[in-house]
């Protein structure tokens, strides 16, 4: 080609990048309006959400800037903190590191008290023949602008991009590209000669690189897939694993990263290994240790697409078949009985990392034989850690390598002392924290304490929350940059949104300290506060149709929820604790933890503390529910009973017919049972929620009453029942209560000989329940496709489904009501017919994920598969 090359600009189905610089507070009006005009183009915003740093980052810039597609620059009065020893603004800095080529768009806000640096910018914009310059007057004006010309850029642009079919796979996506480096890459050059032998030798399938955190993993297999591109003609790729969560997520990330959008034409499996068919690729997945057990998907996959590569790095071995371990270690640092010298610290690339490090900290830093020794005292008392080295490189700031050195051979030996019951390298991180820590300020040094009572990932909306009243809580903002800037707080992407997180270490010496100063129960109540608020806003929409978008927001929130009801037991907020135990039931049930509710409620009671009646109700409720269905007895009756009770007296009637229908329950499963005690309880408590208009309680008591007539044998009064349940889960496009009255209903079909009508029935409850995440419904649906499956001699499939079933309750805890389980019968009258094809087929399930048993689950059928997204 020749000539300027333009860049590719793709669909909007693609998700452009658009890169967002501007200063923070001043525009924050304008970030949200611009934000939401990306957003309705279906194009992905690229936000710091600190706003242009006081210290431009410029490395981190311009690893952003190269991975995004469009510039648009928003300015309106303030230029910008200029730092010392800095020249330019943060948000200058932004502007000088955009590529030429990236198209820019540039907005203006009308005003008479801009900054005349600012207005120096400007006009040097304005002269910029790779830049639009226009100007606004308000957010809403800006919106609007922002999205036409966004429109008619990518308009402009589209012809450039329009190929008869991609030429290589790295073409099918702008979000697969491999991130580039802001630092240098140091001492890891036979560990990547050894890398590239694996990946050469086309013996192994899957290349793991293993070890744990701050070991530089990551680092390492993105200098790989750099390295290594020639191996793989047809692209490498690269998929962040970090803000996925969820095993069922893994497909669907693998599919966004490549571009693949999932029609449900077919699984989404089929339609990532046809997307790469016969082409040799490398595909990187980083950070994989959360989602370890779908490592079996990568089999599948490499299965399919033969001529597929994948660079894994996880903490821990994923134990499946094509997989080589590659163990990383730790850089060498000179050994004990060598004199440190220059020689010695020039050739050591633990070294040569700090030497790095410390002139990005202080530009003209290098190694001396002044300062050899020292250097390679410090990386011997890091252990070549390069995490550990890197916190103390950042310190050549402010401290000679004398004195760091110096500070760890105070620091160090006391405080590894003081927790011999860690491993050594540890012991080495903890000291190294400490030491590191000690030269924050006070504000920093109290935020990073406070945030030792979060639980995994949080949110800047759930920090600002808690720094109410905190000294750093009208900075907090510009102190949690602070801590990002030391490398002790990490900034992730995670489903759209910015999240902030502490390593595990951190996180324990940051609690640690809270303790040790009494801080600990301020910072708890004020966690549990937040999040207390947080479900209650989002606890209505637990029923209803926003039911399955209000599980994944709470799902996303469930480490530190659980940490919140800890908080309110802990600290004796008993009656808080009960409320937000009974707010929650709806997720508790679909999500199946109630264990963790129910061990809350034991501690709760344990306190001996004044409740109210409804607490105590609450209190006693919860561990009375898994005795209900697995060791129903008269004192589970009684317990019901004094629920029930309880809550009347608290004035809760919907709680108390929910008690009552739980207590008419228990009683369906005593082998004397009293039918006229039970009908007239199940019929008081659908008489009092529907009086109420509780549709969820309503619709899950009237399956109850159904049950009854089973019990009864009176299948048509059962089948009324559930006729009527399931109209009633309709009525409130509710999933959840759909899923069990369809389960329940598909399963007397079935029975009744309605073949055709129990599929249906249990395709739906499969597709709803998996689109919840509701494991229980799921597993029922899977029970009863295999029952379908038996009864049409499908040996094979109906012994594959019968073992993932089983092993999901194996593995989850499931409790499977006796007599529920409609497959057993049909499963082993066709294995008595063909016993070798279902042997085989459970041979399988045993060894399928969810989702793989899914597809087997559901028939050829384009519309119905397009209802059911990946798990």
């Amino acid at each position: 080609m020749t000539g300027v090359e333009h860049p590719v600009i793709r669909t909007p189905d693609q998700r452009i990048r658009v890169f967002v610089s501007s200063t923070l507070r001043e525009l924050a009006e304008e970030r949200d309006a611009v934000r939401s005009a990306i957003e309705r183009l279906r194009l992905a915003p690229v936000m710091f959400e600190l706003g242009a740093r006081p210290h431009p980052p410029r490395d981190l810039y311009r690893s952003y800037l190269a991975q995004s597609d469009v510039f648009v620059g928003i300015y309106g009065d303030s230029y910008g903190w200029v730092a010392p020893g800095e020249d330019v603004s943060g948000l200058e800095d932004e502007y000088n590191l955009a590529p030429r080529a990236m198209p820019k768009l540039i907005y203006v806000k009308d005003t008479d008290t801009r900054d005349d640096r600012l207005k120096t910018l400007i006009a040097r914009i304005q002269a910029d023949d790779t830049a639009a310059y226009l100007h606004f007057t308000d957010a809403r004006d800006l919106e609007d602008q922002v999205a036409a010309d966004l429109a008619t850029l990518l308009a402009e642009r589209f012809d450039q991009s329009r190929r008869p079919e991609p030429t290589t796979a790295s073409e099918i996506s702008l979000a697969a590209r491999v991130p580039e480096p802001y630092t240098e890459t140091i001492g890891r050059e036979g560990e990547l000669a050894e890398i590239r032998a694996l990946l050469a030798g086309g013996l192994h399938r899957v290349v793991s690189l293993i070890g744990p955190g701050g070991i530089g993993k990551s680092r390492l297999a993105i200098e790989a897939a750099h390295a290594n591109g020639d191996l793989f003609p047809d692209g490498v790729y690269f998929v962040p694993l970090e803000g996925v969560l969820e095993p069922g997520l893994l497909l669907p990330t693998i599919a966004y990263i490549l571009g693949i959008r999932d029609t449900g034409a077919a699984a989404l499996e089929e339609r990532i290994a046809q997307a790469i068919g016969d082409r040799h690729v490398l595909i990187v997945l980083d950070n994989f240790e959360q989602i370890v057990d779908e490592a079996p998907v990568l089999v599948r996959l490499y299965t399919l697409a033969p001529r597929a590569c994948f660079l894994v790095t996880s903490r821990t071995v994923l134990r499946i078949r094509g997989e080589r371990v590659f163990e990383v270690e730790v850089l060498d640092t000179p050994a004990p009985e060598m004199p440190a010298t220059l020689a010695q610290a020039a050739a050591s690339s633990a070294c040569a990392l700090f030497a790095e490090r410390a002139a990005a900290a202080l530009p003209g830093f290098e190694l001396t034989p002044e300062n050899a020794a020292d250097v390679v005292e410090i990386c011997r008392r890091l252990d070549g850690l390069p995490l550990a080295i890197e916190l103390a490189a950042a310190k050549i700031r402010l401290l000679t390598p004398h004195d760091v050195a110096e500070r760890l051979g105070q620091s160090l030996p006391l405080l590894s002392t003081s927790v011999r019951d860690l491993p050594e390298r540890h012991r080495t991180m903890r000291a190294t924290i400490d030491w590191s820590v000690g030269l924050l300020t006070q504000e920093q040094r109290t935020m990073l304490e406070d945030l030792g009572v979060f639980a995994a990932r949080f949110s800047l909306e759930a920090v600002e929350g808690v720094g109410a009243g905190r000294s750093w809580g009208d900075q907090a903002i510009e102190t949690l940059a602070a801590l990002i800037d030391a490398s002790l707080v990490q900034r992730v992407e995670s489903e759209g949104r910015s999240v902030f997180s502490l390593l595990a270490i951190v996180r324990e010496y940051a609690l640690g300290v809270l303790e040790a100063r009494d801080g600990a129960t301020a910072m708890r109540v004020a966690h549990a506060d937040y999040y207390l608020g947080l479900v209650r806003r989002i606890a209505p929409r637990l029923h209803g149709a926003e039911q399955i978008d209000a599980v994944a927001e709470l799902g996303l929130e469930l480490p530190n929820l659980r940490a919140a009801a800890r908080h309110l037991i802990q600290e004796d907020r008993l009656d808080d604790a009960g409320d937000f135990a009974w707010t929650m039931l709806p997720y508790w049930w679909i999500c199946g933890y109630f264990a963790d509710v129910a061990l809350w409620m034991d501690e709760l009671l344990d306190k001996s503390l004044p409740i109210t009646p409804r607490t105590r109700a609450v209190a006693i409720f919860f561990p009375l529910w898994a005795e209900l269905w697995q060791r129903p007895s008269d004192q589970v009756v009684e317990g019901l009973g004094e629920a029930v009770r309880l809550f009347r007296e608290s004035g809760d009637r919907d709680a108390a017919a929910m008690a009552l229908a739980a207590k008419a329950s228990t009683r369906l499963q005593f082998p004397d049972l009293d039918e006229a005690v039970a009908r007239a309880e199940l019929d008081e408590a659908i008489a009092t929620l529907h009086e109420l208009g509780d549709r969820w309680a309503e619709a899950l008591a009237v399956v109850v009453r159904a049950q009854l007539g089973m019990v009864r044998r009176d299948i048509p009064e059962a089948m009324r029942h559930l006729d009527r349940a399931v109209a009633i889960a309709d009525a409130a496009d509710d999933a959840f209560t759909r899923v069990v009255a369809g389960n329940n209903r598909a399963r007397l079909r079935f029975l009744l000989g309605e073949r055709d009508e129990a599929e249906k029935e249990f395709l739906l409850t499969l597709t709803l329940a998996v689109r919840l995440h509701f494991v229980d419904g799921a597993t029922y649906g899977l029970e009863g496709m295999c029952a379908i499956a038996a009864s049409h001699g499908e040996a094979w499939r109906a012994g594959a489904l019968a073992a993932v079933a089983a092993t999901i309750r194996e593995t989850t805890g499931i409790y499977d009501i006796e007599g529920f389980a409609v497959h057993l019968e049909p499963l082993e009258t066709v294995r008595a017919a063909d016993p070798d094809s279902v042997a085989a087929g459970e041979r399988a399930g045993r060894e399928m994920g969810l989702a793989e048993a899914i597809a087997i689950a559901l028939p050829d059928d384009a519309d119905l598969r397009q209802t059911v997204p990946s798990w």
